[in-house]
């Protein structure tokens, strides 16, 4: 036995993998944290009008959102041009508004529900008459706080 090894003799050590499932549970929570996820996909265009005297929910989650607009390109062709009103993923009708808020209304708990908030998006170009049937029939369905979403005036 030589106390001295062979210089032909020498490997490369094997690459060590212990710390791999460390790294990658680590980027899988960094991706889980900053990601949001798109609640709905607008099917209508939206400039929201600017205001001076603007306030920020407290809770989001207890917000339903009415959106009206100018339909999308893609759909101008199915639905025309003129504003219509979009629930959750789909075109409604005003009619459709009653069923909407009570199936929101429904899916919340018990103790949320005097909580809740509609909060109206609509396009600054909108005429006001398609609002106001909006209005109407939020109130037949007993949906009386209701919110403008906007964005803030840019003062110069």
């Amino acid at each position: 036995m030589s106390k001295f090894r062979k210089k032909g003799e020498k490997e490369l050590p094997p690459v060590s993998t212990a710390s791999l499932p460390d790294i990658v549970f680590m980027l899988l929570f960094f991706f889980m944290v900053s990601t949001t996820m798109r609640e709905v996909t607008y099917m209508v265009d939206i400039t929201l009008p600017t205001a001076t005297e603007l306030s920020k929910l407290e809770k989001k989650s207890l917000v339903s959102y009415i959106y009206v607009g100018e339909p999308k390109p893609q759909y101008q062709r199915t639905f025309g041009v003129a504003p219509r009103i979009q629930l959750n993923d789909q075109f409604a009708n005003v009619a459709d508004i009653q069923d909407y808020i009570i199936a929101e209304r429904e899916s919340r708990a018990e103790e949320e529900r005097p909580h809740m908030i509609t909060s109206l998006k609509v396009d600054e170009n909108t005429k006001m008459g398609i609002v106001s049937d909006i209005k109407q029939e939020l109130r037949k369905s007993a949906a009386l706080h209701i919110n403008y979403s906007s964005r803030q005036k840019v003062e110069r």
